[in-house]
């Protein structure tokens, strides 16, 4: 089969973001299993969002999805999901100021991804502005992690851990495919 991305460099970040991102995903299958349907049911729908995400990095990797197709379907998965764990569905937090931060911040990073792939010229966005997202996303996983850590541990603590770090790692994959990708028409288009 024949892969878009050439540089071992490149293919190294592709394939760090899937390993990491399928073991995360299939922690988290586990821990559906394990707490049963009527407690992680959020869960799982995310889940279905992340294995989407990592289906189309596939795709993209070998050829099978266009760029423009890949951005778009991948921002949309990404932006639903930050939508559904951070927005709608929110976790408790005990701290009104932390959760405060936490709701800003996921606004901006959802706010961030409309604009993303809303634009029409789509091939501007810079690479700042796309490890902007990742960066955005990082701070919201780090401050989730620090209030779980504060709080008393119970039995789905490390599932939960888990799965505020699948999405920054999703997310890196993606601003890593589409950077990759650039970089790969500029040369070929030289």
């Amino acid at each position: 089969m024949e892969t878009r991305f050439k540089k071992r460099s490149q293919i190294i970040d592709i394939g760090i973001t899937a390993v990491a991102a399928v073991l995360s995903v299939g922690i988290m299958l586990y821990g559906v299993i394990h707490f049963g349907l009527a407690k992680a049911w959020p869960e799982l729908v995310l889940n279905l969002f992340y294995i989407a995400c990592l289906v189309m990095m596939a795709m993209y990797f070998f050829k099978r999805l266009d760029s423009q197709r890949f951005n778009y379907w991948t921002s949309l998965c990404v932006g639903i999901t930050i939508l559904l764990r951070d927005i709608l569905f929110k976790p408790s937090m005990d701290s009104y100021p932390m959760h405060l931060i936490c709701l800003t911040l996921s606004v901006i990073l959802l706010l961030m991804f409309t604009y993303f792939y809303a634009r029409k010229d789509w091939k501007s966005y810079t690479k700042s502005n796309l490890w902007m997202l990742f960066i955005i996303d990082m701070i919201i996983a780090g401050l989730y992690t620090y209030v779980v850590c504060i709080s008393p541990r119970e039995e789905d603590t490390n599932y939960l851990l888990t799965e505020i770090w699948i999405r920054p790692t999703i997310i890196y994959g993606m601003v890593a495919c589409f950077i990759s990708g650039k970089e790969t028409q500029e040369e070929e288009s030289l």
